[in-house]
């Protein structure tokens, strides 16, 4: 059957894929409103560069191939972030704020989960060359505007910080292998298992991460979180910045979760994700990713969001089919019949001409037809009209 598709794969069919379509220019032009400039990196690279740096969590997702012309490996990405961060480090090498944008397909060796294509279209915004909380404001604001912009705003916003967690298993002494036990209990909110795993971690370290699970909420999760956590500079300095986030975004319906380490490996910052009702996972995501650049040769500050446009245009309101106007073929170019089918596709109406044999396209609820009327010298002269299409 050769119709068949690969497991998570599918095509997007017309009503679908209009709406995609709609959704991508109403979310890039809201980008380049704000100043954001988009980019198109390519579909394949060579994998050392899609997976240098930033890019290294990304190896188990990425579908790898030989090129035939240089017989080196090359990776079809998986994530446009790394690319997007190269473009900014090495081939636009600007100084100062960079603001880029992207919308294009990806490709996952496996599917995130059982409801996820592994064929997403991913659409972001990064802020590159600032390293203060401002940036972050921003593409949350542009995040949440995102959603509001297509019909379908956040319920909330959770944010959180790796640093709270970095700072405590750094002040603990862990090992790398207990440190990745307790991240991986944290993001399940294990309870039973992460009191075990914390069994022979000295105090005050031991109740600060059996904590981290219940600091979760609305802002006075921070102030519970100062009183209950020890006093490290580096976590302080992590509570600071959400609770500037809290002071900057009373508009926006922003959550805490102190546990929540998505993406722990990749971000160095504030980490954050949208969720809507009626929708399991994070609906967009994102964070702060400093020194995205540097294997590119320029140590850069970042911070962005991205999500699935497919997703997306599913939470949307969806478009009801446009009705169309049925036309005779119109074979002579310069005819008043062609004139006519000119005339209202420019106005914004989709004509369809009707080749000759073929039956009338079911979408059209109007049809062109011809009206012969006497002219002033009584000579008949051919005008076309729409009339409406009775199927009753």
């Amino acid at each position: 059957m050769n119709w068949l598709l690969p497991d998570y794969l599918a095509d997007a069919l017309p009503l679908e894929a209009a709406q995609i379509e709609r959704l991508r220019r109403l979310t890039l032009d809201l980008y380049a409103r704000h100043g954001f400039e988009l980019v198109m990196p390519p579909l394949v690279e060579y994998l050392d560069s899609l997976l240098t740096g930033s890019g290294q969590d990304l190896m188990l997702s990425t579908c790898k191939l030989v090129d035939q012309l240089s017989g080196r490996t090359l990776g079809v990405r998986a994530d446009m972030t790394p690319q997007v961060a190269r473009i900014d480090a090495h081939l636009l090498n600007r100084e100062g704020v960079v603001r880029l944008c992207y919308c294009d397909s990806i490709l996952h060796a496996l599917p995130a989960d059982q409801a996820a294509s592994r064929e997403p279209i991913q659409l972001g915004a990064e802020i590159y060359g600032h390293r203060g909380v401002e940036a972050d404001i921003e593409v949350i604001r542009l995040m949440a505007a995102t959603l509001s912009t297509v019909g379908a705003p956040a319920d909330r916003i959770d944010l959180s910080h790796v640093g709270v967690f970095r700072a405590l298993t750094q002040a603990a002494g862990l090992t790398p292998e207990s440190e990745a036990r307790l991240f991986k209990l944290l993001q399940q909110k294990d309870a039973t298992n992460l009191a075990a795993a914390c069994a022979d971690i000295a105090e005050p370290w031991r109740s600060a991460f059996l904590r981290l699970p219940g600091l979760y909420g609305d802002a006075t999760t921070l102030a519970r979180a100062r009183r209950e956590l020890p006093a490290l500079p580096a976590l302080a300095a992590a509570l600071e910045s959400l609770q500037r986030l809290a002071d900057a975004m009373p508009e926006l319906p922003l959550s805490f979760d102190l546990a929540d380490l998505r993406g722990y490996h990749y971000h160095t910052g504030v980490v954050f994700a949208a969720f809507r009702h009626g929708f399991a996972g994070a609906v967009a995501r994102g964070g702060r990713y400093d020194g995205g650049g540097t294997a590119f040769g320029r140590d850069r500050p970042a911070t962005g969001f991205s999500l699935d446009l497919r997703e997306l245009a599913r939470l949307a309101p969806q478009l009801a089919p446009r009705a169309a106007i049925a036309a005779p073929f119109a074979e002579q170019a310069g005819s008043p019949l062609a004139g006519t089918i000119a005339k209202l596709r420019a106005a914004g109406e989709i004509v369809v001409e009707h080749l000759p044999g073929a039956a009338e396209d079911s979408r059209c609820d109007r049809r062109l037809v011809r009206n012969a009327v006497a002219g002033a010298s009584g000579e008949t002269d051919a005008q076309w009209i729409i009339e409406v299409i009775n199927r009753g």
